[in-house]
């Protein structure tokens, strides 16, 4: 028996994603294409991104079309950059977060190499930052503010709209990372009052290298890749037909059930927690209104590694708090920042849930967690 219990690292595509990527895959017209081919072509694409649209509470004409979450945090951090030097002939401050995805880490460390004064805001034990911090942060020349909505770890939900509101009471632009909401917790853009969000289909049940990035009206965001004008010229590139129209379909349907899902998550990660709180020395590393997809657990004294390869050999897919680099496990960063050892850290597990994830399931994967706990200590 394989159980899947990693949707916070993809979501797999549902049957309605599947059949609506079949069906416009089967065009053969480049939706910049004049003729009636391209036309038909262009009309799948328009349709997906209106649903993707709908469900975020924006104008259609604000989204751009990408590849995903990490081309999006690169287009926001180098981009807004660009035009900041271009203004003012140096470079300026970001603020940023310790616990944020690689995606706006990498480009906001190399921004600091480029001569930009970032600031890493540390959390809070778990995972949270506040109104407060972000105030004092602040300074005279602060360019840009990039932080996420819901921590890809943790499933920490932090206080978007008051962050946002916050920046732009200082006229600053602000950038959230959404990719682990939609479908799931509630996204409005409009509400949330952010200039640039980021998204990724495939966490909702769409295809995987396809994205969307919301950028504000009136909010200046220069192209970071050159050599055509799709998608007004921020994004050029013969825009990935099948995918985008998939994720629409994938995206409307979550929204439309996604309450219920909430409700069903929630019941699970609860009913999950429970079986597994007494297997000595675990814990637990999100708060209690942490987004209901995800568990972050902790086996002090456990190999994250051998208890990753346990559960595969027990039919359970899951994944290490801890990131496989070059075949060596290292501590997460989210982990250690939020006050894990590096030990401690090698030695947690993510699960994340989904709408297809039975009770059967959660009861299995405790009982394979069990098991795998007792291989793996050392």
């Amino acid at each position: 028996m394989s159980i899947y219990l990693d949707y916070a690292a993809s979501h797999p595509m549902t049957p309605a994603a599947l059949n609506a990527y079949a069906r416009a895959a089967a065009l053969p017209g480049n939706p910049a294409s004049v003729h009636a081919a391209g036309q038909a072509a262009r009309e799948l694409l328009e349709e997906g991104r209106a649903r993707v649209a709908a469900a975020l509470h924006v104008d259609p004409r604000t989204l751009i079309a990408n590849s995903g979450g990490t081309e999006g945090n690169n287009h926001v951090l180098l981009g807004a950059a660009q035009a900041w030097e271009e203004k003012r002939g140096r470079p300026g401050h970001l603020i940023t977060t310790l616990t944020e995805h690689s995606a706006t880490l990498a480009p906001a460390k190399h921004l600091a190499q480029r001569g930009w004064n970032v600031t890493f805001l540390p959390p809070d034990r778990l995972g949270a930052y506040t109104p407060e911090q972000l105030r004092a942060a602040l300074q005279d020349d602060t360019a840009l503010i990039s932080i996420h909505h819901a921590n890809n770890e943790l499933g920490t939900v932090q206080p978007t709209p008051e962050l946002a509101a916050l920046a732009a009471e200082k006229g600053i632009p602000y950038h959230v990372d959404a990719v682990q909401a939609p479908g799931l917790l509630p996204v409005d853009l409009m509400a949330w009052g952010v200039n640039y969000a980021t998204f990724s289909a495939h966490k909702w049940g769409g295809p995987r290298g396809v994205g969307f990035l919301y950028v504000k009206r009136g909010t200046e965001l220069p192209p970071v890749t050159l050599g055509g004008g799709q998608e007004g010229g921020l994004r050029p590139g013969t825009q990935n037909t099948a995918g985008t129209y998939a994720a629409g379909v994938a995206l409307a349907e979550a929204e439309q059930n996604r309450e219920s899902t909430f409700g069903h998550l929630t019941r699970l990660r609860e009913q999950f927690m429970t079986a597994v709180q007494d297997i000595p020395g675990l814990h637990f590393n999100q708060p209690p209104d942490a987004s209901p997809k995800i568990v972050n657990l902790t086996l002090p004294g456990a190999d994250g590694e051998a208890l990753l390869m346990n559960l595969d050999m027990l039919g359970i897919s899951a994944s290490a708090g801890s990131a496989c680099s070059a075949g060596t496990m290292q501590p997460s960063h989210v982990l250690t920042a939020i006050g894990l050892s590096g030990a401690d850290a090698r030695a947690s597990l993510r699960f994340s849930f989904g709408a297809a994830t039975s009770p059967e399931e959660i009861e299995v994967a405790a009982n394979a967690l069990r098991q795998a706990a007792e291989w793996s200590r050392v």
